[in-house]
């Protein structure tokens, strides 16, 4: 991986009903991300957070979405950011906020490959569009933007779509499918790995298979890790908690296979929410993760 890094935050709660998340980057930031991350040699760049403000929040009439207008405001702010620091050379580490915030990371990103890939960690898939989302929450739809469906005001942040190919994406984790992302999935044969195939292969396969599948097909692969992927017995301060996830060793051992493969070009973590937190337990655990994502070893 390059040796600089360049942090920004990205304090955005309006892609979901639930109030917090917005306090993600400050919660990884205060479990000492930077200090963590300049002990295993990198320079760290912190550029601080993109301003969001708190605007009211709306259902847009037409599409059923909740908060659009800021959400696609915000993502625009959040796209710049990263252009600037794919255009210096530095990779990009985003902190979150909630995954709606993946919108402006990829547009940012994706531009700079001809052929990116995306490693989906993550509970959810986020495939859905105003047509299928149960909720209307853009936080269930990222995914779907940076393939180029759903709303043009999503999908065209960056001023170009899609942004990934379907057969350049991985999920790994998925376990609370809705009806209309079971269906995309099906029909474009896009490769995801829920929890019976890592219960069933085991972590070290299913990562083998992951990385041998994108190196042969990509030539950057972003991470967007949410860290309600893990179970909410390690990561309970998230705001879509889901039983029967990832556990902490697992996703140590994913985090240093990703390392060791030095594949990942870009990275964000996304939905900690502190104040569902037990004394940050998941802003902590993050940090650790991000630990073994950049090199850190035990011996």
């Amino acid at each position: 991986m390059k040796k600089r890094i360049s942090i920004v935050g990205a304090p955005m709660d309006l892609g979901q009903l639930r109030r917090g998340v917005d306090m993600g980057p400050s919660a990884i930031r205060y479990a000492g991300v930077i200090e963590r991350l300049e002990q295993i040699g990198y320079e760290v760049h912190d550029m601080g957070d993109i301003q969001i403000g708190r605007p009211k929040l709306v259902t847009d009439p037409k599409t059923g979405l909740r908060n659009l207008e800021a959400v696609v405001t915000a993502n625009k702010k959040l796209a710049e950011k990263v252009d600037n620091i794919m255009r210096r050379g530095d990779f990009p580490l985003v902190l979150g906020g909630d995954h709606s915030i993946a919108i402006g990371t990829l547009a940012g990103v994706s531009k700079y490959f001809n052929s990116l890939g995306v490693i989906w960690y993550d509970a959810h898939g986020d495939l859905n569009t105003a047509e299928t989302s149960p909720s209307g929450n853009i936080h269930g739809m990222p995914l779907a933007a940076s393939l180029g469906l759903g709303e043009n005001e999503l999908t065209e942040i960056g001023g170009y779509f899609p942004k990934v190919k379907f057969e350049n994406i991985v999920i790994i984790g998925a376990r609370a499918l809705d009806p209309g992302e079971k269906q995309l999935i099906k029909e474009k044969g896009i490769k995801v790995y829920t929890m019976h195939e890592i219960d069933r292969l085991g972590m070290t396969r299913v990562m083998e298979e992951t990385i041998s599948y994108l190196k042969e097909r990509t030539d950057g692969v972003h991470l967007s890790l949410d860290l309600d992927a893990l179970d909410p017995l390690f990561a309970p301060g998230v705001g879509t908690p889901v039983v029967g996830g990832i556990d902490y060793r697992e996703s140590n051992l994913a985090m240093e296979m990703l390392a060791e493969a030095e594949i990942i070009t870009s990275a964000e973590f996304v939905e900690v929410n502190p104040i569902l937190d037990e004394r940050n337990k998941t802003g902590i655990l993050a940090v650790d993760l991000m630990g073994a994502l950049f090199g850190e070893r035990l011996l």
